[in-house]
C-alpha cells in the first residue's frame, strides 16, 4: 500500500507512523497541505471539527492551517501514511 500512497502524490513528501491503542495527536496545523491514508486500524480523525472514523484505504485530505486531531481506537494500535506538499485542487 505504502507505493501505491506514493505514486498518488507526487511532490508529496512520504511517512508512516505505528501508533499504540489510544495514541492522540492533538490540534497540529501546518502551514502546508497534508494527506493521512489509513493502513491498518481504525482512527477517528477530525479537520477544522468535523469528525470521520477511518479505516484501511481511506483518504483523508487535511488543508493547510486546518486544524486537525488523530485519535487510535483499534485495540492493537494503527499504521497511517501521510505526506505535505501542495493539493493544487487534486484530492481535495
Amino acid at each position: 500500500m505504502a507505493d501505491a500512497v506514493r505514486e498518488d502524490f507526487p511532490g508529496f513528501s512520504f511517512g508512516t507512523f505505528e501508533d499504540p491503542p489510544g495514541q492522540v495527536w492533538a490540534d497540529f496545523v501546518h502551514d502546508t497541505d497534508e494527506f493521512v491514508v489509513v493502513a491498518g486500524g481504525e482512527l477517528t480523525i477530525e479537520v477544522s471539527g468535523e469528525s470521520a472514523r477511518c479505516g484501511p484505504g481511506d483518504l483523508v485530505p487535511i488543508p493547510a492551517h486546518a486544524s486537525h486531531t488523530l485519535r487510535t481506537l483499534s485495540p492493537h494500535g494503527s499504521t497511517w501514511h501521510y505526506g505535505y506538499g501542495s493539493f493544487g485542487g487534486a484530492h481535495a
